[in-house]
């Protein structure tokens, strides 16, 4: 299985443009963010199964599918991931939504819990964690490692932009993790910053700085 997915479709490829550049607003980059997550959640959910079923039409009977087995949790780590939510849902509009708060702490670079609120059948369903950007990879990980405490089998990691150093810290945490990004770039700068980038994710999102 490969856990690395880099999605290169022109479209994600165009959008993603837009993010990385230092003019593009509050509003649009926020519009932004969604788009992709919609774009990157069809690629993410291939694999979904399917049974076969008949309905009826206006003219006769079709067969065609309908989703079956586990159901889906999307999982925002706040708070940039709540950008990606709605573009998900778009799409997903049955998807539970939990939410797990962390943030990195600016001198050690290591996660710190703050919130943690799940649905309660978490452990039956598929989930995907959402954060626009993995850096080092620590609060992924952290976030990762809470929800297999909490019983989930299946968890797939989406992000837009990843570093390698983020992507190395999964792989040897979660080997079991496959992870969907739009690019991955250079590397992490001295401040655990993704060069080239585009910023603080969460900032660009919410308009602070």
């Amino acid at each position: 299985m490969e856990q690395l997915h880099i999605l290169t479709h022109p479209l994600l490829r165009h959008k993603l443009t837009i993010l990385r550049d230092e003019n593009t607003g509050v509003r649009d980059f926020r519009g932004i963010v969604s788009e992709i997550a919609t774009l990157m959640c069809y690629e993410a959910t291939r694999d979904l199964s399917l049974e076969e079923i008949e309905v009826q039409t206006p003219i006769g009977t079709a067969r065609g599918y309908s989703l079956a087995g586990k159901k889906l949790a999307i999982i925002p780590i706040l708070r940039a991931g709540l950008g990606m939510v709605d573009g998900i849902l778009t799409l997903i509009p049955s998807a539970k939504v939990g939410h797990v708060g962390l943030y990195r702490d600016e001198e050690t670079l290591q996660p710190v819990e703050y919130y943690c609120k799940l649905p309660e059948d978490i452990a039956e369903r598929d989930v995907i964690v959402l954060d626009p950007m993995l850096a080092t990879g620590g609060s992924a990980s952290a976030a990762i490692t809470l929800l297999k405490r909490h019983g989930v089998q299946r968890i797939k990691l989406m992000n837009i932009l990843a570093a390698p150093e983020g992507v190395a810290q999964i792989i040897a945490d979660h080997p079991d993790v496959e992870i969907y990004c739009a690019a991955l770039d250079e590397c992490l700068n001295e401040r655990g910053y993704i060069v080239p980038g585009l910023g603080d994710a969460g900032d660009r999102i919410f308009g602070t700085k």
